[in-house]
């Protein structure tokens, strides 16, 4: 039996909210395979094609980080790392499927419908010079992080050794190398390493997170979000003067003060700015802490009354053509009872283990539907408003938004526009940069940094536009 919601748009099956669902399943991680090396580079201009042999999204496809750069011929020489699988094949081409059918007259236009090839694209035929988009690849493939090894748990662990509330009751995976994508145009320009393997990618599932969140906005779950969260929780989770009066956006803001006990997790284990201090009134301190990004998720899952990762997977991941392989996972600790059916609430990041596990590829897709505005081709999958409000700076924090990082000023990549913004997890060791600007996405995993990140982003915006290759004295 199912009941309709009246929202301010309609969303599909989020129209509707059944009284029982299955619990998202939990998988064991990937292993690690041996390296495949590829001498060819993969594809011409107006090219697609899926991987020959390989499953989007399976997480037993043996690669290591591997330069493709499309329409180049290039073998760069990476230069030893400092700090914090199998490449994709020629694609072969598409039979009745024209360049001209499937190109877009306007630059914001073009998506990968689901189930439809990622069309490829030489670098030179969206403004980009290939040699100077080659060395972008190259840095990034001599900067791999040096602070979190091959088993992320490991560096969890011995983190937090000795500090009280640290346990990790999430799963964690042995991450792989470096790996990325950088689309132009909605078009794939350039990939290296294993684009395919599902990763650990810590704070950027909040990005994620806030997308849902949006997802409960735009079907009128959340009619008003500054209105207190009580409201609509009424399990006493938001019980008491201080905690009565947290709005949602203050809970997407990282601004709610919220004190008490989540699953287990006091929020006192994760006061960043000083775990004794005296907490302030919602709204006036800004604060990054995952047991309050995770009471996000809890108050979520009780106005959705589906779990999360459900809700993403049929009204995001799903319309924008992501892979079966992705898993948003909470905690041993974390499951509770909605409506009779037993449910795990997920978490917003990996600090105690859990979090979005998902391959590069889906988070491109995921930074061209933010670059896009919730558009996806013909459809708007949520509401252009969602991202401009989730773009906005918050007063006190003018980098942040709702969990996702801005560029405001410049201050966090001098390199890139102040107007763009980053999904960031793990000290910049996972990043979704979105670039409107420049019509760009680019998404690295397991650099070492921000200042490698912002070397990166660098090197490729100084591929736009350029018409001639440098000398190589001038190089």
């Amino acid at each position: 039996m199912v009941a309709p919601v009246q929202g301010a748009c309609n969303l599909g099956s989020m129209a509707y909210l059944p009284t029982a669902c299955v619990a998202p399943s939990i998988v064991e991680p990937p292993p690690r395979g041996a390296g495949i090396r590829v001498d060819s580079p993969l594809g011409r201009e107006g090219e697609a094609g899926p991987r020959p042999g390989v499953r989007r999204g399976s997480p037993a496809s043996p690669f290591l980080a591997v330069l493709v750069l499309l329409g180049c011929d290039l073998a760069p020489e990476a230069g030893p790392p400092e700090d914090p699988e199998e490449p994709r094949a020629a694609a072969p081409a598409q039979p009745g499927v024209s360049q001209a059918a499937a190109a877009p007259s306007r630059p914001d236009e073009y998506a990968p419908a689901p189930g439809a090839p990622w069309i490829r694209r030489d670098p030179a035929a969206v403004g980009m010079d290939p040699y100077l988009l080659g060395e972008a690849v190259e840095y990034a493939l001599a900067h791999e992080t040096t602070e979190i090894p091959e088993d992320p748990g490991a560096y969890l662990r011995e983190r937090f050794r000795g500090l009280p509330d640290q346990e990790i009751v999430g799963p964690t995976a042995d991450r792989g190398g470096v790996s990325g994508m950088i689309l132009k145009d909605g078009y794939i320009v350039a990939e290296f390493g294993d684009t395919d393997r599902e990763d650990m990618t810590f704070s950027v599932t909040k990005s994620y997170l806030s997308t849902v969140a949006g997802l409960a906005w735009a079907a009128g779950l959340i009619p008003d979000l500054d209105a207190p969260v009580s409201e609509l929780v009424t399990d006493g989770t938001f019980a008491g003067p201080g905690n009565g009066s947290i709005t949602w956006r203050q809970l997407l803001q990282q601004t709610s003060e919220w004190e008490g006990t989540l699953f287990g997790k006091p929020d006192r284990a994760d006061r960043r700015e000083g775990i004794d201090r005296t907490l302030q009134d919602p709204g006036t301190f800004w604060e990054y802490n995952d047991v309050r990004v995770n009471l996000l998720a809890y108050a979520l899952l009780q106005r959705l009354r589906r779990p999360l990762p459900e809700v993403l997977a049929e009204e995001i991941m799903g319309p924008i053509g992501a892979s079966d392989g992705w898993r948003w996972h909470g905690y041993r600790t974390s499951w509770v009872e909605v409506d009779g059916t037993r449910m795990q609430s997920v978490s917003g990041g990996g600090h105690w283990g859990g979090g979005l596990f998902i391959d590069t590829e889906d988070h491109a897709r995921f930074g061209l539907l933010a670059l896009r505005f919730g558009r996806w081709g013909n459809r708007q999958i949520l509401p252009a408003a969602w991202f401009t409000l989730a773009t906005t700076p918050v007063d006190i924090r003018p980098d942040y938004g709702f969990m996702w990082w801005l560029n405001t000023d410049r201050g966090l990549l001098p390199a890139a526009p102040a107007s763009a913004f980053m999904a960031v997890g793990a000290g910049w060791t996972n990043v979704i940069y979105v670039d409107r600007e420049n019509h760009l996405v680019t998404v690295t995993r397991w650099l070492d940094g921000p200042q490698h990140v912002n070397g990166f982003v660098s090197r490729v915006l100084a591929s736009i536009g350029v018409r001639e290759r440098p000398s190589e004295a001038g190089g």
